[in-house]
């Protein structure tokens, strides 16, 4: 009820907040490397990470030190990794689902990586919006890339971005909070669908320079993660 009223009473405030936090953040670049290929040794398996600017990777300066870059460190020394990652700075899931049903067909995938939200929250996707898409994500992954398994990495926690002046960090916080706890039901509902409550410390060490994307440690400790929980369900299944 709160986050209701604030939305309309704060509304100026919000906007406002929101065009400085546009004008003085900085525009950090998604990271070079490759982004796609095979590497480790050990059991095949396929690895596709997609969504926004955090699966991009920005905030580090190389890929392997990103998202897939970590998860691919960790797994390499088990498994012979063919990987992809298609991910975009500013994607939405709305943007996130056309990618998919876009891609070429033919490419297999035992799991699935997604990271996004973030935009969805400042770009003010509706709680309906957000689920049918989720929805839609899952049923296009299936069908475009035979997914076995689908990951859905938690929103960060926006309620703490130092980029983020107050009261809009709390309201933008308080709205990632509410898509995340949406996203953990649709993927109890969903089969092969699991959500992954990502344990972010609350170290300012964690961010990046633009006080709003994961730095070098934070992604290090979101890599491992997934990566431990990939390596259970494949040996649970292998």
């Amino acid at each position: 009820m709160l986050y209701q009223v604030a939305s309309v009473l704060l509304s100026p405030i919000f906007f406002m907040q929101g065009k400085y936090v546009r004008r003085v953040t900085p525009k950090l670049p998604e990271p070079d490397g490759p982004r796609h290929g095979v590497v480790g040794l050990g059991i095949p398996i396929s690895l596709l990470v997609i969504g926004d600017s955090a699966a991009a990777g920005v905030g580090v300066e190389y890929q392997q030190h990103a998202l897939a870059g970590n998860i691919l460190n960790i797994l390499g020394s088990r498994y012979e990794i063919s990987w992809k990652l298609m991910a975009k700075t500013g994607d939405t899931s709305t943007q996130l689902l056309d990618k998919i049903r876009h891609s070429k067909p033919g490419e297999t995938f035992d799991t699935v990586i997604i990271s996004v939200g973030v935009n969805d929250v400042t770009g003010l996707t509706s709680a309906k919006s957000w689920t049918n898409n989720l929805d839609l994500i899952a049923q296009a992954l299936h069908e475009k890339f035979a997914a076995k398994r689908i990951l859905f990495s938690s929103l960060p926690p926006m309620h703490l971005f130092p980029a983020l002046p107050h009261p809009l960090r709390w309201w933008l916080g308080t709205r990632a909070k509410q898509l995340n706890e949406l996203a953990k039901q649709f993927c109890k509902q969903t089969p092969n669908c699991t959500f992954i409550s990502v344990p972010y410390p609350l170290d300012q060490r964690f961010v990046a320079a633009d006080g709003f994307h994961p730095g070098a440690p934070a992604y290090q400790l979101w890599g491992e993660y997934l990566a431990e929980i990939m390596h259970e369900q494949l040996t649970t299944n292998i």
